[in-house]
């Protein structure tokens, strides 16, 4: 289908679901997360995703962002539980807010209302596409997706499967639309069609970002890529920081919540980085440090100015030693992208004065920063991680997919 034509059918599609109600809208996701759930849909997705993953090794794609891409049966039903836990959630609209009564009689509030139509822009997590789905359905959104060539096939049958338990269940199956061709020329066109596209969300690297942010007509929420630090405070359990920082950098190489920064003070850093180096040399991480920590570590390598405003998505963490809070945070608001930050403390004060003093998204005490998750948040799934300032901020969940408009009550009056 041509582009505007998908921007009609969504604009169509998103005033029928403006209109229906929370029950309506949870009976369909119901349906949409057992076809998910289903097992002939499972091996489909599977069989598509296969081909993926083989067009993703013959093109040299490193090995953490192919295991963002691969899906599975255990990472598929956890697409359809993501879809069940947005079921329970609240439906934030229709909600009013504020309703105050103005000296001549009016009763002005703001009532909570979908965006209308979503586009999103995205690479390789074909778990995106049913995120994004059951927010926006949920919000009374339809949804444009254009995800990256790496995922085409595993999208493609992911939607199909959406868009017939949506026409089963008597909804509009242009509620969700995929633009099939992956030319970055359609691309382009996509992120100029505001005729019909109300908000552009990009979920990717830097350069997709970047692009999104350039070119695009539509009014923009930049979910921002993730250079997460953990700051290791001279006052530090060792053992924890070692155990929060082997979880945040090893988990899950390829995502936007690992840590790949370690800030450490000088004063535990002899005791503190042996103990680090060892947990993240099991797994095989490559670690570049500045001159000071080279001198206490075995496999470390040295440091690039480089490296410490890198995301590498890769089996690899930069090491920079600091001799005060106030220059771990310094260097932190530096170099990060505004996206998670860590500190690792027994000391109140300095915990209060890390919360207070970086510029993040989602700033933690103590604390892993893997768990910058819509899910983990208890937001169900998410739509992305926005790290700008504007409207949302942080994992968007259902709310973030709405704005506001003014309701006002009147009784005949007329201004003077």
């Amino acid at each position: 289908m041509e582009l505007n034509e998908m921007g009609k059918a969504a604009k169509t599609s998103a005033f029928v679901l403006n209109r229906l109600g929370s029950g309506r809208k949870n009976e369909g996701l119901k349906l949409v997360s057992a076809a998910l759930k289903d097992k002939d849909n499972i091996e489909s997705i599977i069989s598509a995703n296969k081909k993926d993953i083989e067009n993703a090794i013959n093109n040299n794609m490193k090995a953490s962002l192919v295991d963002r891409l691969s899906l599975n049966a255990q990472r598929i039903n956890a697409m359809a539980e993501g879809i069940d836990q947005v079921i329970t959630l609240d439906d934030p609209v229709g909600e009013v807010l504020n309703i105050k009564e103005r000296p001549n009689g009016l009763r002005i509030g703001e009532k909570r209302v979908p965006l209308g139509v979503v586009g999103i822009i995205y690479e390789s997590r074909p778990n995106v596409t049913a995120d994004a789905f059951a927010l926006c359905f949920k919000t009374g959104n339809s949804v444009i997706l254009r995800g990256g060539s790496d995922a085409i096939e595993s999208n493609r049958q992911i939607v199909n499967i959406i868009r017939n338990a949506l026409s089963e269940a008597g909804l509009p199956k242009d509620s969700i639309q995929l633009i099939e061709d992956t030319r970055r020329s359609t691309a382009e066109e996509f992120m100029r069609l505001n005729e019909y596209v109300d908000v552009l969300i990009p979920r990717g690297g830097a350069g997709l970002i970047k692009t999104v942010v350039e070119k695009a007509t539509i009014p923009v929420i930049e979910t921002g890529t993730g250079n997460c630090h953990i700051y290791v405070d001279e006052s530090a359990d060792i053992n924890m920081a070692a155990n929060i920082i082997e979880n945040a950098k090893t988990q899950r190489l390829g995502v936007c919540n690992a840590c790949e920064s370690l800030v450490i003070h000088s004063a535990i850093a002899d005791k503190a980085l042996p103990e680090i180096e060892k947990k993240l040399s099991a797994k095989g991480i490559e670690i570049r440090a500045d001159e000071r920590a080279l001198a206490i570590m075995d496999k470390a390598v040295p440091a690039s100015e480089n490296d410490w405003g890198t995301e590498y998505l890769d089996a690899i963490i930069s090491v920079k030693t600091v001799d005060s809070i106030d220059e771990a945070i310094a260097h932190i608001n530096k170099y990060n992208t505004g996206h998670s930050e860590s500190i690792i403390t027994n000391d109140y004060n300095n915990s209060v004065k890390f919360l207070d003093e970086i510029d993040a998204a989602a700033v933690y005490v103590n604390a892993s920063t893997r768990f910058t998750d819509g899910f983990e948040f208890g937001f169900g799934a998410e739509i992305g991680i926005s790290t700008q300032k504007l409207h949302a901020r942080g994992p968007m969940g259902l709310k973030a997919l709405t704005t506001t408009k003014y309701i006002i009550y009147g009784s005949g009056q007329i201004r003077e």
